[in-house]
């Protein structure tokens, strides 16, 4: 049994941006062996136009492909279309739900996270993850007067500042919005953004979702509902039309520190005679009660109770570990991901991790931290490879220098958003001050600094001090003689640094 299981192929599991950019690095590293991906959807998830924009800051688009380009591009990638049924670690194989079963001499598992849903099995609620749902929140939303948005994350926030002619109530549990990435003041300065009315002309977003037509959408729409497709990424909302019915573009009312209590369905609800509230204006501060009837209606934590077309659930996702639990005793990490060490190895022999699949186990870097993001399912995957070929080839490995800091960019409500190392001080208690620079509606800087030196940043808008500031968090440098200067918008601080 062990000469077979040294002379099984490398195996993928997931279709998303770890599990490509895995089986791409293993088919570089290994390209005269068959590296096979198993992927539940028919489309896979790539990265293109990738650039290094610093040390540790990356710029890439996302393209949705058909598992075919995949192969063209490395004629040893094989890609078995079909979701896992069955993982058999002790015998070092996969049944596929086609009723295959394939041998790996190592086995890569990045299945990514699903969405954690308010309430299963309603039809007017829908969560967001992959680009199957965002069509159908764009189909549902044409029919919509009003909808509610229930969680702070990402997609949220792309979504309250993208939809148009529709009521949106937007449900937080924090005190701000965005909360995963800013802090008050961030979001105090994107919030301003949000209720000023839109400006027309739309710039055209960097990052397009390719979708497959034809034939492929029948596959689709046959393949099993429940199979996650990958997550979607950042500008995913941009070839959609997020358009509702009526014709003011923004009308938004946020509610903080609260969840949803409970759902009710049209007739349930005239059963309770509990009374629903109008839409708030903004200039009017009394409270009155809605005439209109509504498909479905939501209570609040807070008590409020608000009727809307449908609502949407965008509160996080929950590693998919599901498929592979089964008579396998993998450790688990407290948000339920499979445990990986430092060489992205689980519990289990020859059995790696990467992506939102996995929970980083290592003693982290004081600037980073894991979070469900692409750039790190990118990183992971990558790094994964390496790690798998080094294992099989007997040679030593070192961490990954993009470990060593976070660093993130994106867009938010059309501003370019980076984030450094610790930028919202997570773990530095209270022993740490805080730096601020603003100019509203233009730029947002704050600096995390602890002892004197530069723990972490936000930087929202084009404040060009995205690589000074990454050199400085590095680097360690003892800043205190600096003092306020740091952020003084006459000091040309890249002068300083460079």
């Amino acid at each position: 049994m062990a000469a077979a299981r040294s002379l099984g192929p490398f195996v993928v599991v997931g279709g998303g941006i770890a599990g490509v950019t895995c089986a791409e690095q293993l088919a570089v590293n290994f390209p005269t062996e068959d590296i096979v991906l198993v992927t539940a959807s028919p489309v896979i998830k790539a990265v293109t136009n990738f650039k290094q924009v610093s040390k540790v800051l990356e710029e890439f688009d996302v393209e949705e492909q058909p598992s075919t380009v995949l192969e063209n591009r490395f004629p040893n990638i094989k890609v078995i279309e079909s979701g896992v049924k069955q993982l058999k670690s002790e015998e070092h194989c996969i049944f596929t739900e086609d009723g295959r079963q394939h041998a790996y001499r190592k086995l890569c598992l990045c299945a990514g996270a699903k969405p954690k849903l308010i309430c299963e099995g309603n039809p007017y609620v829908l969560g967001i993850r992959d680009t199957d749902s965002a069509q159908e929140f764009q189909k549902q939303l044409t029919k919509a007067k009003r909808i509610m948005i229930v969680g702070n994350g990402g997609i949220a926030l792309e979504l309250v500042y993208e939809i148009e002619g529709c009521e949106v109530i937007w449900a937080i549990k924090d005190k701000a919005i965005g909360n995963t990435f800013f802090d008050a003041g961030a979001a105090e300065f994107l919030t301003s953004k949000l209720m000023s009315e839109k400006s027309e002309a739309k710039i055209a977003p960097k990052r397009t979702i390719y979708t497959i037509e034809g034939a492929r959408k029948e596959n689709r729409s046959k393949a099993k509902a429940d199979n996650v497709g990958s997550a979607l990424g950042p500008d995913w909302h941009g070839g959609l039309d997020l358009k509702g019915p009526q014709e003011f573009s923004h009308s938004i009312h946020i509610e903080t520190r609260c969840e949803v209590k409970k759902i009710y369905l049209q007739e349930e609800f005239k059963i309770t005679k509990k009374k629903p509230l109008a839409f708030p204006k903004h200039q009017d501060k009394s409270v009155t009660l809605d005439k209109e009837m509504w498909p479905v209606y939501v209570e609040l934590t807070n008590g409020k109770i608000y009727g809307c077309d449908f609502l949407v659930s965008a509160t996080g996702v929950t590693p998919n570990v599901q498929p592979f639990l089964h008579g396998n005793n993998f450790d688990l990490g407290e948000d339920g991901g499979l445990k990986v060490d430092d060489q992205m190895r689980t519990s289990l022999p020859d059995i790696y991790a990467a992506g939102d699949i996995c929970t980083a186990c290592w003693q982290p870097s004081p600037v980073w931290q894991q979070m469900r993001l692409w750039t790190q399912a990118r990183q992971m995957g990558w790094y994964a490879a390496k790690c798998m070929a080094a294992a099989s080839l007997g040679h030593p490995i070192d961490m990954d220098f993009s470990f060593e800091l976070f660093a993130h960019v994106t867009k938010f409500f059309n501003y370019k958003v980076v984030l450094l190392g610790k930028y919202n001080a997570q773990g530095l208690g209270s022993d740490h001050e805080l730096m601020l620079r603003c100019t509203r509606g233009q730029e947002y800087i704050k600096v995390v600094m602890q002892n004197g030196r530069m723990m972490g940043a936000v930087l929202i808008g084009e404040t060009d001090l995205e690589e000074t500031f990454e050199n400085l968090i590095l680097n360690q440098m003892d800043l205190s003689s600096y003092g306020e200067d740091l952020l003084d918008p006459n000091i040309d601080i890249e002068d300083y640094f460079d």
